[in-house]
């Protein structure tokens, strides 16, 4: 798995953890909501997300462009 797919897991995952909280545990959890999605818009213009540095380091996860060199 890329270090791109698993970002999007996890910021679904993340997403969905977030309403689950917000509906089930306190209405203020709206908030990490509205960070997470304040984070995926900054990360579309700069290509920088800190979960991505951590994803590569702890679980050693390449690139979609390291995959494909790793192939050929």
């Amino acid at each position: 798995m890329s270090v791109e797919r698993a970002l999007t897991a996890f910021a679904g995952f993340m997403v969905l953890l977030s309403v689950f909280l917000t509906i089930y545990v306190n209405e203020y959890f709206i908030l990490f909501t509205a960070f997470i999605g304040a984070n995926l818009f900054q990360q579309s213009f700069t290509g920088f997300c800190p979960a991505t540095l951590v994803m590569r380091k702890l679980f050693g996860l390449k690139t979609e462009k390291e995959l494909a060199r790793q192939k050929h």
